[in-house]
């Protein structure tokens, strides 16, 4: 179905995912990385070291490389000129404001191509090609279905709240690289802010705090909050679990909105990710629910029903559908169908960086293929 599967290509792309306060450098071949992880600081407040951090980065994987890489393959967090290299008013790199043509230079630097996506879209083009959405097909295989999806849409909740489309394949970036900007979306909880408000790190320590009646200073950190919640820890047990609700409450009617055009399945990656048997009931609830027409009868939120594909039952019941053999009119022919349309939900298969270098991997040899 897809020409995405680099498993067995003999090239070498160097990559880099740019997010956070470091720099993490490594080559890859295989879907598999081949050198060392090298990690440099951003210095991103400063635009001469930086740049110099990221050219100091790649020529130490170069030297590690086996054979010559064939491209350099990066991930960035935030909206940028992605398509033409530029670099631009990222969160963690403030020296970049105004445009900084990182691509060019690279090129420049390697004399190679240089291809700069989005975090989120690469996270998206990794689960697509060796991840998530092999993964399910395998196991609707194995089950007899004759069912495949092609469309996939990445949802990473972390530090920031960020997304990726895959169509057919193709990793989809719209005309102005900014497709998928889930952020950006109307907040459910608070209609006059963004979706990012509530489904971040900073966000549901701030939920936490609030709901326990405490400073956000003194809130616990994510991992230590998901304790609470499961009351493996001490602390508000009830804030932990409303704050985790609320997150997944959110997730759920973005999730929601996204694939009503999409008609796909959803991943889910990011730091948050570990703990999503705390939201993933809030996600299912709001995509289980329903509007209402104008007579007041209740309609089905989603054109397809929802699964969640972490839950074995739910699991089986997406993977075998309702086939069933129809008769084709007249003729004693008679056809396979499944009137099943059904959506399902699940957590990265590879792991956000793993999924990240391995799209940026998938990336640069679909293009130079």
């Amino acid at each position: 179905m897809f020409s995405n599967d680099f498993s067995s290509d003999p090239r070498v792309v160097m990559t880099l995912d740019a997010r956070g306060t470091n720099f993490r450098f490594c080559a890859m071949c295989q879907n598999r990385p081949v050198t060392q992880m090298i990690i440099m600081p951003t210095n991103g407040a400063n635009l001469n070291a930086c740049l110099k951090s990221i050219v100091a980065g790649f020529v130490q994987i170069k030297n590690e490389c086996a054979r010559p890489p064939v491209a350099i393959s990066a991930a960035f967090s935030g909206f940028a000129d992605y398509p033409n290299g530029v670099v631009e008013d990222l969160p963690n790199l403030p020296a970049f404001r105004g445009g900084v043509a990182l691509g060019p230079m690279l090129e420049d630097e390697f004399n190679i191509p240089v291809f700069i996506n989005n975090d989120g879209d690469l996270f998206t083009y990794g689960e697509a090609s060796a991840g998530f959405l092999p993964y399910i097909n395998g196991l609707l295989e194995k089950s007899g279905s004759p069912k495949r999806y092609k469309n996939l849409f990445g949802f990473t909740v972390g530090i920031r709240f960020g997304g990726g489309i895959v169509r057919n394949g193709e990793l989809f970036t719209g005309d102005n690289a900014g497709t998928a900007e889930v952020w950006f979306l109307k907040n459910k909880r608070l209609p006059l802010t963004k979706a990012e408000e509530r489904p971040s790190i900073r966000s549901l320590r701030d939920m936490y705090a609030r709901e326990a009646g405490i400073p956000i200073s003194e809130a616990p950190t994510p991992k230590q909050i998901g304790a609470i919640a499961s009351g493996t820890a001490q602390g508000n047990q009830e804030a932990a679990i409303e704050a985790y609700n609320r997150l997944g409450e959110v997730v759920g009617e973005t999730i929601g909105i996204a694939l009503t055009p999409i008609d796909g399945l959803a991943v889910i990656g990011g730091g948050l990710s570990y703990a999503h048997q705390l939201f993933f009931p809030a996600i299912m609830k709001e995509l289980g629910g329903c509007y209402l027409d104008s007579n007041g009868n209740k309609i089905q939120r989603l054109i397809s029903k929802a699964f969640n594909l972490n839950d074995n039952a739910q699991l089986g019941k997406f993977l075998h559908g309702e086939m069933r053999e129809i008769a084709v009119p007249g003729s004693d022919r008679t056809i396979k169908y499944d009137p099943l349309r059904r959506t399902g939900v699940g957590i990265s298969q590879l792991g956000t960086r793993k999924a990240i270098a391995i799209g940026a991997y998938a990336f640069a040899l679909k293009k130079l293929s």
